[in-house]
């Protein structure tokens, strides 16, 4: 069983996946607990992972809608 990633682990890793184009600006994340589940974190590992790529600047949060790579 993998070791579930520590959150510079995790913070890394969804900046890559970002950076490859797997979600390109404007594209809207995977839902928290789908993340959540493919990491083997707690939503509130993902939601903390989120907060903090928002306050980088490379997540924009849209309150009832989700959470997306931000533009430009």
């Amino acid at each position: 069983m993998p070791i579930p990633p520590t959150m510079n682990e995790l913070l890394e890793d969804l900046v890559r996946r970002i950076d490859e184009g797997e979600w390109a600006p404007g594209a809207q994340l995977p839902a928290g607990h789908v993340l959540a589940d493919e990491y083997d974190v707690s939503l509130s590992t993902i939601n903390r992972a989120w907060a903090a790529l928002r306050k980088r600047g490379i997540l924009v949060g849209r309150p009832g809608r989700g959470v997306f790579v931000a533009e430009g």
